[in-house]
C-alpha cells in the first residue's frame, strides 16, 4: 500500500455514531476504506448525558468500521456541537521585536497563542481560534501575511468557545473507548469541508447542517469564516412533534416522517391517509397524510426562523454581508421532502441540498454521500489534513531546532518509559508537540490525570 497516511473521521451525533476511515489516493480525493455504524443512545442536543451508553456505541461504530476496512483505529478526530457553544470576535495584536525580518508562521503562531489566553467566563474553554483578516503597521485587509515585513501584526479573530465540561465528557467516552484523540474539530465546519466549494465560500454562503439533536450552522464570506452558531432543536424535535400529535410511538413517528413526511402541506390532498398499526390488539390509527405535513412544517419553519436570525444578525443584509451562493442545506435533516422550497419561501435566498461527494473517490460506495454523512466526511478530511501537516513539521523540524529537539526526545522517551503508554508513533511525535494544537495537549494531560 503506497499511500499509508490513514486518518478516522469519529461523528458522536445524537441519532448516530459514525466512524469513517480513510485515506487520499493518488488524484487527492478522499477513498473511505471503511465505515461503521452505530445507534446513539447516550447523546441528547449534541452533548454526552450518558457515558455509559456513548462508549459502548463509539466501540461499536469503530469495531465495525475496522472489520470492513480490515484496518485498526488508534487515533480520531471529533466533532462537538451541543447548544454550549459560542462564538465571539477578537481583536489581538504583537509588536514583533525583529521588524527587519519578515513575518512568518511562528509569528502567526504567537499571535493565536497570545488570544488562547482570553479570560473566558467560568467552566468555559477555547476550541478554536480562526483568523480572519491581518492587519501590518497600518495596512488593512491582508489575507496572508507571511513574507511581508512588519513591526506590528494584528488580527481579526473568529474564536469559539464550549463547556469544559462536556468537552471533557467527549474525551472521557473516547478514552475509555480505548482510542487516543488526535483534534477536536468543530462539527459545522467539518461539515463545511465536505460539502462547500472555495467559490461558495467566496461569494458568501450559509451551512444549514440538520442533525438529529441540534442544526449547526457556518457562515464564510471572502473564503473567511465569519459566523457559527449552534441551534438546539433538530429532526429529532419534529419526531417528537409527530408522535404526540398523532398519539403513536416514536419508531413509528420516525417511519412517517422519512417515508411519508414533508415540510410543505398543500402538496398533500386531504384523500391521502396511512394507517398505522395499533399496539396490542388496539385497533389501528389512520392519519392524513396533510395532516402530518401541518405538524412537520410548523416544527420546520420554527427551525428555520432561528437559523434565518441567526444569519440576519451576522449582517447577511447588508451590502457587505450579502450571501451571493445563498443556503446550502445538509445533516440527515436536509432530506426531508419539499424542505428546500419552504427555505427558500421563508429566507428569500437561494437554496440548494450539501452532498459530501465533492472530495470522494469516484469509485465511493453511494450511500457515502448522503447529506447525513457531511459531518464524519470532513472530520476524515480535517483529519487528513492533520496527518499531512505533522509529516510537514516531522521534515522540517531539525532544522528549526536542533538542540531543544534532542532535549525533548530523551525526556519524551523518559516519560513513555514511565507510563507504557505511550506507542513508539508517539514518541517520535513528542518533539513536535508545538505543532498540535494546545487545546488538545492541555486535554489529553487532563485525562490522564483524571484516571
Amino acid at each position: 500500500m503506497e499511500n499509508n497516511k490513514i486518518a478516522v473521521g469519529l461523528d458522536i451525533g445524537t441519532t448516530k455514531i459514525v466512524a469513517m476511515i480513510g485515506r487520499e489516493n493518488e488524484y487527492g480525493k478522499l477513498e473511505v476504506l471503511g465505515i461503521g455504524k452505530a445507534k446513539s443512545l447516550g447523546v441528547k442536543r449534541g452533548v454526552v448525558n450518558n457515558i455509559t451508553q456513548t462508549i459502548q456505541s463509539i466501540q461499536q461504530a469503530v469495531d465495525e468500521a475496522e472489520s470492513v476496512s480490515g484496518q485498526k483505529i488508534e487515533n480520531v478526530v471529533v466533532g462537538i456541537a451541543g447548544q454550549h457553544i459560542r462564538s465571539l470576535h477578537h481583536s489581538d495584536y504583537i509588536t514583533r521585536e525583529k521588524a527587519e525580518e519578515v513575518i512568518d508562521a511562528n509569528d502567526i503562531e504567537n499571535l493565536v497563542n497570545q488570544v488562547h489566553k482570553l479570560v473566558m467566563l467560568p467552566g468555559e474553554e477555547i476550541i478554536h481560534v480562526l483568523p480572519q483578516e491581518f492587519k501590518v503597521d497600518s495596512q488593512p485587509d491582508i489575507k496572508e501575511p507571511i513574507g511581508m515585513y512588519g513591526g506590528r501584526l494584528e488580527a481579526n479573530f473568529h474564536v469559539v468557545v464550549g463547556q469544559v465540561s462536556s468537552i471533557r465528557n467527549v474525551g472521557r467516552c473516547i478514552k475509555s473507548a480505548g482510542l487516543n484523540l488526535s483534534d477536536i474539530t468543530l462539527e459545522p465546519l467539518a461539515s463545511a469541508s465536505a460539502v462547500l466549494s472555495q467559490e461558495e465560500k467566496e461569494a458568501g454562503v450559509a451551512l444549514i447542517d440538520i442533525g438529529g439533536g441540534t442544526t449547526d450552522l457556518a457562515i464564510f464570506k471572502d473564503g473567511i469564516i465569519r459566523h457559527t452558531a449552534v441551534i438546539p432543536f433538530g429532526g429529532n424535535v419534529i419526531t417528537e412533534d409527530i408522535k404526540e400529535g398523532c398519539s403513536i410511538i416514536e419508531k413509528q413517528a420516525e417511519l412517517l416522517k422519512i417515508k411519508f413526511g414533508s415540510a410543505w402541506p398543500g402538496e398533500n390532498k386531504e384523500t391521502e391517509i396511512v394507517s398505522i398499526p395499533g399496539l396490542r390488539g388496539r385497533e389501528p390509527k389512520e392519519i392524513t397524510l396533510k395532516n402530518l405535513s401541518k405538524i412537520i412544517h410548523a416544527r420546520v419553519q420554527e427551525i428555520i426562523e432561528h437559523v434565518y436570525l441567526e444569519i440576519k444578525n451576522y449582517g447577511h443584509e447588508t451590502q457587505k454581508g450579502k450571501l451571493i451562493a445563498g443556503i446550502v442545506l445538509t445533516g440527515g435533516g436536509a432530506q426531508l421532502k419539499h424542505l428546500r422550497q419552504l427555505v427558500e419561501y421563508i429566507t428569500g435566498m437561494d437554496v440548494r441540498i450539501g452532498y459530501p461527494n465533492e472530495h470522494l473517490a469516484g469509485d465511493s460506495d453511494e450511500v457515502l454521500s448522503s447529506p447525513a454523512f457531511a459531518t464524519a466526511v470532513g472530520l476524515l478530511m480535517e483529519g487528513l489534513k492533520k496527518e499531512e501537516s505533522e509529516v510537514v513539521a516531522v521534515e522540517e523540524a531539525p532544522e528549526v531546532f536542533e538542540e531543544p529537539a534532542i532535549e525533548e526526545e530523551k525526556e519524551a522517551i523518559e516519560e513513555a518509559q514511565e507510563e507504557k503508554e505511550l506507542p513508539a508513533k508517539e514518541k517520535s511525535k513528542s518533539i513536535f508537540e508545538k505543532f498540535t494544537k494546545r487545546f488538545t495537549e492541555g486535554f489529553k494531560e487532563f485525562l490522564d490525570n483524571a484516571e
